[in-house]
């Protein structure tokens, strides 16, 4: 049976949204929009899809507290999984640590969702839909990422 697992990445810093975010209490860790921060907004968003398992998290080591209560909070249970980032190195290591983690854990059919704990999605359905076809994509062997059509130029964010 196909399954979905999430791994969220929260492991920033918080320096682009300074002074409201900082090195200790980043943004994904920040109450913005509602009474819920970012990355609970993330998992709460990925406890909805379909045949999904309970989310990985990647954070730095210094937020390990903040993350276990914030995950408290949203009284899921204890059906997650926390892996820390001694220090934050970027995308890249954190992705590999987690598909380490993974390969070790899950089935080799299972689809890893990799999602950024700090993006907010307002089209909940829309989201859902694109996991979808997503998923329909990956179950063939291919490799796909989610991304917005940018409204300017800025090196400040990543580009696909």
């Amino acid at each position: 049976m196909l399954k979905i697992q999430p791994v969220i990445l929260a492991g920033g810093t918080g320096t682009r949204l300074w002074p409201l975010s900082r090195e200790l209490y980043p943004k994904q860790l920040l109450q913005l929009i509602d009474e819920t921060s970012l990355l609970q907004t993330t998992v709460l968003r990925v406890s909805q899809l379909k045949e999904v398992l309970p989310p990985v998290l990647v954070v730095g080591e210094e937020h390990r507290f903040i993350t276990r209560r914030q995950m408290d909070n949203l009284e899921l249970g204890e059906d997650y999984s926390i892996l820390l980032e001694p220090i934050g190195r970027n995308t890249a290591p954190a992705v590999c640590g987690a598909v380490e983690y993974c390969a070790s854990e899950l089935d080799d059919d299972t689809i890893l969702l990799i999602l950024p704990a700090d993006h907010l999605i307002l089209r909940k359905n829309a989201f859902q839909e694109a996991v979808a076809k997503a998923v329909k994509l990956a179950v063939e062997g291919r490799i796909v990422t989610f991304g917005i059509e940018p409204q300017y130029p800025e090196t400040g964010y990543g580009y696909i």
